[in-house]
């Protein structure tokens, strides 16, 4: 008897791209399509294999049109059996990416969401947990942004200084479960706290939210506290305060101070009328150490807690790195508004399929080598879990 070589995947019927795209349930995009109007647009095109086109852009990292009608016109073939899927003609996926509301790819995006969450709730729920998060028995959020650069001279929808454009997606974070919980795509023209209100939309009382000084903003701290959320940031340089009570008289490891204190102004104090914690320690950055003001309004926890709380925010970082720079969201594939949510939603929807495969075969090695391995053998008929069984271990 012919022992299989253990270092060689399981054969399938299926190819990989094939077996990530069935993790989208059949009648989904054919509904969301009807919904949004979608399906009456680009006729010769279906929404399902606009779909399919653009999470290939995004596993294959496409650089243009080309790029993705050529590779997937070579094809052909496995690809008519992603369910009828067809390869687009370059007018018709440019077409489709400007007139098919990118509505239908943000309600896909949390459709799936929903059902993969459906089907394995430790996965959305995030129990397994990161490791200093354990510690709070309660859901952790990272709110951030992350700015998309554009092309001025052919994206003025985008412009927001005088030669330059972009993108903006506001993201909340699950930090146990490090998926997307909320998310806009805008442009850059606004400040991160004039969205802050719609991002923390969601959170419940007694969960936790970690935002930079960006998202200050007083009236909506405040509307927080009445909700019972606890918050944590950094202090603005300017902020003008009266200290109530010290907490920590002396320099006590990292922690500088800890005191409990009220804001000043007169507007301030009647925005927030409440205490604040304010805590000053030391913060390694790029190996050395700097003095950094935090702002909570849990008055309880220990001052170590808070900071690193905070800490815990450059995992939203992490995130956005892995989306803008793994993930394709350098090269558009149009120029209009609608086209590049099409491209950010898609990319969201890529990262959540992936995440889910990686949970699903307890994959232990960085996001980016999973993408790299399943970027190689899209077409290969191989078992996807025991293809990163086999190099997860």
């Amino acid at each position: 008897m012919i022992e299989r070589n253990k270092n060689v995947p399981a054969g399938s019927k299926l190819n990989l791209l094939r077996q990530i795209c069935n993790f989208i349930p059949d009648f989904l995009v054919p509904k969301l399509a009807r919904e949004t109007g979608a399906e009456k647009k680009v006729r010769t095109f279906s929404a399902w294999s606009h779909v399919v086109s653009l999470l290939y852009a995004q596993l294959t990292h496409s650089i243009g049109l080309n790029d993705v009608c050529d590779a997937l016109s070579l094809h052909s073939g496995p690809l008519s059996s992603l369910r009828g899927a067809t390869p687009p003609s370059r007018n018709n996926l440019s077409n489709s990416n400007k007139v098919r509301p990118a509505e239908m790819a943000e309600k896909l995006f949390w459709a799936v969401f929903e059902h993969l969450g459906n089907l394995s709730p430790r996965f959305v729920s995030g129990k397994a947990g990161k490791r200093f998060a354990r510690k709070f028995k309660r859901t952790i959020h990272l709110v951030d942004s992350t700015t998309i650069p554009l092309i001025a001279s052919c994206m003025d929808w985008a412009r927001h200084r005088r030669r330059k454009a972009a993108a903006k997606c506001h993201v909340r974070l699950d930090l146990q479960s490090f998926l997307p919980r909320f998310a806009i795509v805008d442009t850059a023209r606004h400040a991160d706290a004039k969205r802050a209100r719609e991002v923390c939309a969601g959170i419940k009382a007694g969960e936790i939210v970690i935002f930079d000084k960006a998202y200050v903003d007083f009236d909506h701290l405040a509307d927080l506290t009445l909700r019972l959320v606890f918050w944590v940031t950094r202090a603005k340089d300017n902020l003008s305060y009266d200290p109530v009570k010290c907490l920590q008289k002396q320099p006590k490891g990292k922690i500088l101070r800890d005191e409990l204190i009220v804001l000043k102004s007169a507007n301030s104090q009647q925005t927030y009328p409440d205490q604040l914690r304010r805590i000053v320690a030391l913060v390694e950055v790029d190996g050395r150490e700097v003095e950094m003001v935090f702002l909570s309004n849990n008055l309880e926890w220990s001052a170590e807690s808070i900071v690193e709380l905070y800490r815990c925010r450059w995992e939203i970082e992490v995130f956005f790195k892995q989306i803008k720079q793994t993930l394709q969201l350098a090269d558009f594939l149009g120029t209009s508004a609608n086209a590049v949510r099409w491209q950010v939603w898609t990319a969201l929807l890529t990262y959540l399929l992936l995440r889910y495969v990686s949970f699903l075969s307890h994959w232990s090695h960085s996001f980016s080598r999973l993408f790299t391995l399943i970027r190689t053998c899209l077409w290969k008929k191989w078992d996807l879990l025991s293809l990163l069984k086999i190099y997860g271990t």
